[in-house]
């Protein structure tokens, strides 16, 4: 460590400090914040580039650590959250929530560690400099593959930090979001690449020409991708937002089940005249008022005048998000309101709920399984449907690697240890197809796209992120969802307990929100797509492309060691 120079150890921390900043942090991002992320890498690779302070080549070991510190500093940055989840809402005390986060950010902080220790090593196998900057997109985007795979936290990736950039996201569709990863570091590395124009007199006109090239290539290239067209809005859809109150926060008497069944049941059928167009809590987004006239149809106006009406519009679907409300799917009382409303509204119910049922093997456990579960329910129809979280979060819904860490206690204050899901079921009534996922299922683009490859035209997510508070995850979190309805050409409809409701487009836009930390129910317009994008199709084959390239990369390397130290 003492042989790695004073200034390569700033460069790196300051590189976790850059890279915190085109992510929300405490509320929605504007735009020109997410420029940061441009440059944000540039300071880590100009210190794994530079020699040690005997002027040698650093080694992947050294390489490593600086790494490390740039990636501890980034996550304890950008999930700063944790802390906040842990004292506030898992009732631990402010000591051990620091401790959480900080184990947390030292244990994936190792991602970065790896990414140097990769960048090191390619300096250390005798690529040169600029080689090895070519090969630095390749690398990140293979350990953020890892991040998806091993340790299944793929939080922020680089590239959600373009989910507003119209020209990069429409990369989204083939590569996903690791091709705007790949381009976001392709760009960081080229800022370092060097260039030798001595003694030849043309070089340098023809990198400019090659420069504007480039620019120009790419802009045609993403020009020559499909549009996104949207089918025109046919659906409607109430979205439901519970405001219940999440671990410390809950005061006073808590509502009994029959309170809030009928308190949601109304604002079912009963959504709020007014809704933000756009990203609640971003400057600029209006908010607007439907006016109920008789018979006309609705109009939209820039204010607020008469909100006295009764509206109650059509609508296909309703949806209640994921929330600490324990609506069982064996509770009478529950199932009896569900199809009640379902039967008097005409429309789909997807209800966040708890699944219960047999347990096949009670001797080797309890006599039932337990699940985080979307409830489906059809008009007309006695019986129920669920989809079952399969993705579940780790310490807060279940316990990893039980027989080991049996000591461990769950960090949220959760209803009990969660079964697992076993199928991405999607659903079909009046001739459409629906599907839902959970929460923390949506961070993985290779899960949430096995939906509509399974031919759901319409995706919902059911959310709560009131385990957030006023920080700046509930906004990174939606990011990542507006990704995923990129990635798909899907519309998806957002339902959370404290916020972000909304309805989502296939181009990520949001159309309508509702206002966050009420409860309140939004009324919304949505499409029906019916195509299959490349990354549907195929997943994450751009990602594991770059893995593969690192591998020959590695494999290079190995021949040109061996024959540079042939065996005597």
């Amino acid at each position: 460590m003492r042989s790695i120079a004073m200034r390569s150890w700033a460069l790196a921390a300051l590189s976790g400090l850059l890279q915190i900043l085109p992510f929300p942090i405490a509320g929605p991002i504007p735009l020109w914040r997410t420029a940061f992320a441009w440059i944000g890498l540039l300071p880590l690779l100009y210190a794994l580039l530079a020699d040690d302070r005997r002027g040698e080549r650093l080694s992947p070991w050294q390489s490593a650590l600086l790494g490390y510190l740039s990636g501890v500093i980034w996550y304890a940055g950008n999930c700063y959250w944790i802390y906040q989840t842990m004292y506030l809402y898992g009732g631990l005390p402010k000591p051990v929530a620091l401790g959480i986060l900080v184990l947390f950010a030292l244990y994936l902080g190792l991602y970065h560690a790896l990414f140097g220790a990769v960048v090191g090593g390619l300096r250390r196998a005798g690529f040169g400099r600029n080689a090895v900057l070519l090969l630095v997109p390749f690398a990140w985007v293979a350990v953020e593959l890892a991040r998806a795979r091993i340790t299944s936290f793929p939080w922020d990736l680089l590239g959600m930090t373009q989910v507003d950039n119209p020209l990069l996201s429409r990369l989204a569709p083939v590569t996903g979001v690791y091709g705007l990863s790949f381009v976001v570091a392709l760009v960081n590395t080229l800022w370092l690449l060097r260039v030798k124009v001595q003694g030849r007199r043309m070089m340098r006109p023809a990198l400019a020409v090659a420069a504007v090239a480039l620019c120009v290539g790419y802009v045609v290239g993403v020009h020559a991708l499909p549009e996104v067209k949207l089918s025109p809005p046919t659906g409607a859809a109430t979205l439901v937002q519970e405001n219940l109150s999440v671990g410390a926060e809950q005061k006073g008497l808590p509502e009994s089940i029959g309170q809030k069944l009928e308190s949601f049941s109304h604002l079912s059928t009963h959504p709020s005249p007014t809704f933000l167009a756009g990203i609640p809590e971003m400057a600029g987004t209006p908010e607007v008022v439907i006016l109920h006239r008789g018979g006309m149809d609705a109009q939209e106006v820039p204010e607020a005048q008469d909100q006295t009406q009764t509206w109650t519009p059509k609508t296909d679907l309703i949806v209640w998000p994921e929330a600490p409300s324990e609506f069982y799917t064996t509770e009478p009382e529950f199932l009896e309101a569900m199809h009640r409303l379902a039967d008097s509204s005409k429309s789909l119910l997807i209800i966040g709920s708890l699944g219960i049922a047999p347990n096949p093997d009670p001797a080797n456990g309890r006599p039932y399984l337990l699940y985080d579960s979307a409830a489906f329910f059809r008009p007309n129809d006695a019986g129920i449907s669920r989809y079952d979280k399969i993705h579940l979060v780790p310490f807060g819904e279940y316990i990893p690697f039980k027989s080991l860490l049996g000591f461990a206690h769950k960090l949220t204050a959760g209803v009990g240890d969660m079964d697992r899901g076993t199928q991405r079921t999607v659903y079909q009534i009046g001739g459409h197809t629906y599907a839902a996922f959970v929460c923390y299922e949506s961070i993985f683009g290779d899960e949430v796209r096995q939906f509509v490859k399974n031919g759901a035209q319409v995706l919902v997510n059911i959310s709560d992120d009131g385990w957030y508070g006023d920080t700046g995850a509930a906004w990174q979190h939606l990011n990542m969802v507006r990704m995923r309805a990129i990635e798909n050409h899907r519309w998806i409809l957002r339902s959370t307990n404290t916020g972000v409701t909304a309805a989502i487009d296939p181009a990520g836009r949001v159309t309508a929100a509702a206002p966050r930390h009420v409860r309140t129910s939004l009324h919304v317009a949505f499409g029906y797509e019916d195509d299959e994008t490349f990354y549907t199709r195929w997943g994450d084959l751009f990602a594991y492309g770059c893995v593969v390239v690192m591998a020959a990369a590695g494999l290079v390397s190995g021949a040109t060691n061996k024959s540079a130290y042939p065996r005597g």
